[in-house]
């Protein structure tokens, strides 16, 4: 299945210019663990949770003035809509990523698949499998 029929169309993003609090809330807002880092259409990078944590927190900087450039992951791993699910997996487990902006060939934000998305995915395909064989097997 294409990562365009899984991936989800809206994404959360702010610009590089964005303050470190206006990201903590938006994350809040949001109900989100990271916000794509863009300049027009085009991500540039990623801000999540712990990034916040690690990048600000343990190093006891001061969030107010710091801004998604000061904070985000920039070596972008991306997906392209028509991989498939196998490849989003590969992807995130040799990028050592939960997250994968989806941009098409332009490099244009399409949407975001998450490795969250990925486990309810294959949790309902195992329900839906489950479905079938508890329909055909006899009864106890």
């Amino acid at each position: 299945m294409p990562i365009q029929d899984l991936a989800r169309s809206e994404v959360v993003t702010v610009s590089p210019d964005t303050s470190v609090p206006e990201i903590a809330s938006k994350l809040e807002n949001e109900s989100v663990g990271s916000v794509v880092v863009a300049e027009g259409n085009q991500p540039v990078g990623i801000v999540t949770d712990r990034d916040l944590a690690v990048r600000i927190l343990s190093d006891e900087r001061d969030a107010a003035g710091l801004s998604a450039e000061d904070v985000m992951s920039d070596d972008l791993c991306t997906a392209h809509p028509e991989d498939g699910f196998a490849e989003a997996a590969r992807m995130m487990s040799e990028n050592a990523v939960r997250r994968l902006p989806v941009c098409d060939d332009g490099g244009e934000l399409q949407g975001i698949i998450t490795a969250d998305d990925m486990t309810e995915l294959l949790a309902d395909e195992q329900q839906q499998l489950a479905e079938v064989i508890r329909a055909q097997r006899p009864e106890y």
